[in-house]
């Protein structure tokens, strides 16, 4: 009865110290899920690369504008520059010898210059007009000015510019192209000049 007795004391001590030492034990924290949207990453990133698609073609539009109009500006400007270039060839002087109208080897290069161009653009058409110093009488000069483009025509039909393309006139010494009573005056008179009358807008190279 004792032994009974002394086992059931052990059995509620025992107990009492699990209890106790049960109670001094700090519960292990659950974890608690972190809730994230579904899906937001994968949202973020995508509609980040469509804004880069998005500026990327962008860019690449207003570049290709960019390119378009420098493009083009430079195409005018060079139509311009050698349309200019053509007009200044066909317009360029030639220059006489005292009381002569024969063309000298420099005045017929600057006037087979002029053909390649005539030749490329055959609405041109060509007033000449022929001058002269001021040396002998009115009468006189307009008939040798008149000479000069005469002759200034005749070397371009020659080389296949048609007659029509031309008109020839006479202004003797009435326009002088320099003042002066000297050698150096009267050879800048002794001219034939050029002028454009049809077809000088749109020049095209030969």
């Amino acid at each position: 009865m004792m032994r009974t007795r002394r086992i059931a004391v052990l059995t509620v001590a025992m107990l009492s110290v699990a209890a106790i030492d049960a109670c001094h034990k700090k519960p292990e924290p659950v974890p608690v899920p972190v809730s994230q949207p579904v899906g937001t990453n994968a949202d973020s990133a995508r509609r980040a690369q469509e804004e880069a698609a998005r500026r990327l073609a962008a860019d690449e539009a207003a570049r290709r504008r960019a390119d378009s109009i420098n493009a083009a500006d430079a195409a005018a400007r060079n139509a311009s520059g050698g349309a200019a270039a053509l007009r200044t060839t066909l317009t360029a002087t030639v220059h006489f010898a005292y009381d002569q109208a024969d063309l000298r080897p420099e005045d017929k290069a600057v006037l087979d210059a002029k053909i390649p161009i005539l030749q490329a653009n055959a609405d041109v058409k060509i007033r000449i007009a022929g001058h002269t110093d001021d040396r002998g009488s009115d009468e006189y000069n307009l008939a040798l000015g008149q000479r000069r483009a005469a002759a200034v025509k005749a070397y371009l039909v020659q080389h296949g510019i048609q007659e029509m393309r031309f008109e020839t006139i006479s202004y003797g010494e009435e326009r002088p192209a320099v003042q002066g009573a000297n050698e150096g005056a009267w050879s800048q008179n002794r001219r034939a000049e050029f002028e454009i009358t049809a077809g000088g807008q749109t020049l095209r190279r030969p």
